[in-house]
């Protein structure tokens, strides 16, 4: 009897090794998109590597500005921290009036005025409380329409170091006209300890940079972002709180 002849599928069938040596060749397309693949990863993983550690960089030698003043203040709430250090560039002058954005509904301006121990004369004439922010974008939206409201055209903000950067990155793509001059708040002096061995400190910096990265991708690409704002009215806020 004759033997049936070979068909290629046969030969692949009974050498499987040689089918998979000519996929896996060094001329194969598959070897060759894997070989893209594993470059691009890295590449990616050293751009965000080099990214935090720039990020890193910017945050740590963030320093309050002396002797700074401006038509305004603005405070992104995150701590009573914040908020005392933006009183206390009021009481000196550096603004004229002071917005605090974010505040939870709850909390009313008499408990902010005790914690903080602030003037009631102080906190009568020249501090609003903003109720409408949820979030950092939130924040860049109701300063803007305050902003825009009082005509200001210099302001200073007013909030953590490692927060600053992406606070900046929001203010500045709702409102590119106003001149924001950044007044970080540090907690820390991160330049003179080892940071990026304390794990709480390392967890905020990937967070906060993770956040930034994120907000960069997403104008990049053109992405519809949300208010961050509890309703689409102007911002409610209190500017003369019964003390």
């Amino acid at each position: 009897m004759t033997p049936a002849p070979t068909t290629p599928e046969n030969e692949a069938d009974r050498h499987p090794r040689r089918w998979l040596g000519r996929v896996f060749s060094r001329n194969s397309r598959l070897r060759w998109a894997a070989r893209r693949i594993i470059m691009a990863c890295v590449l990616g993983l050293a751009l965000l590597f080099g990214g935090f550690l720039w990020f890193a960089n910017a945050v740590t030698s963030l320093k309050a500005p002396d002797g700074v003043k401006a038509d305004a203040i603005v405070v992104l709430t995150g701590g009573y921290l914040r908020i005392e250090q933006a009183l206390g560039l009021l009481r000196d002058g550096a603004g004229q009036r002071l917005l605090i954005s974010g505040a939870h509904p709850s909390t009313s301006p008499t408990q902010i005025r005790k914690v903080t121990q602030a003037s009631p004369d102080l906190f009568a004439c020249c501090v609003d409380i903003g109720y409408d922010a949820i979030d950092t974008i939130g924040n860049a939206n109701e300063i803007t329409r305050w902003i825009h409201d009082h005509g200001y055209k210099s302001v200073l903000v007013v909030t953590n170091n490692y927060h600053m950067l992406r606070s900046l990155h929001e203010l500045r793509r709702a409102d590119p006209v106003t001149k924001f001059i950044a007044y970080p708040v540090v907690s820390s002096d991160l330049t003179r300890k080892a940071w990026f061995a304390e794990p709480d400190v390392l967890r905020t910096m990937l967070s906060e940079y993770g956040k930034v990265v994120l907000a960069t991708c997403r104008d990049w690409f053109g992405i519809e972002r949300g208010t961050g704002l509890r309703n689409e009215d102007p911002p409610k806020t209190a500017s003369k709180p019964a003390l």
